[in-house]
């Protein structure tokens, strides 16, 4: 695919996105009277304080991460806050000193900045997996890095 073509795909993944967010936004700001299935159509799926932010460069990106079946990343972290949210197959996550997760097409979790991502893979060898990453930062920084070098390999065994 084109660099065109990717920027098109980022740019309506962002516009959906925020589609979703007002229409979630919306819903919950309706009144009980008016609109009784708000409920079914809208729910939080997920709530977390953030760590502080300076506020002087706030920005917020979305990532679209696609991995094919038994792929997976070397471990890194992430300087920002993740929310992570599976779109679609079955995501296996460990954050170092966390327990090793495994989420499902639905399901949402979140990473503090600057955990070190011991595992980040999709758990099928035979179904894609795709999730989207919201990550809310407070300066420029890089979006991820690599700290496969610093890592016992003890450590992501599994």
């Amino acid at each position: 695919m084109s660099s065109f073509g990717k920027r098109i795909r980022m740019a309506t993944v962002i516009f959906s996105s925020g589609l979703v967010v007002s229409h979630l936004v919306w819903g919950q700001g309706a009144t009980s009277g008016l609109h009784s299935d708000a409920k079914e159509r809208a729910r939080i799926v997920l709530s977390q304080p953030l760590s502080k932010l300076d506020g002087d460069h706030l920005k917020v990106v979305l990532v679209e991460v696609n991995y094919g079946p038994g792929e997976a990343s070397s471990p890194h972290s992430h300087p920002c806050a993740v929310i992570g949210y599976v779109v679609e197959g079955t995501l296996r996550t460990q954050v170092k000193g966390e327990l090793e997760m495994t989420y499902k097409a639905g399901e949402s979790f979140y990473e503090a900045p600057n955990g070190v991502h011991l595992i980040s893979a999709n758990a099928s060898s035979t179904e894609p997996a795709r999730l989207l990453a919201y990550l809310i930062c407070d300066h420029d920084t890089p979006l991820s890095v690599d700290v496969s070098k610093n890592i016992d390999p003890k450590e992501t065994a599994r």
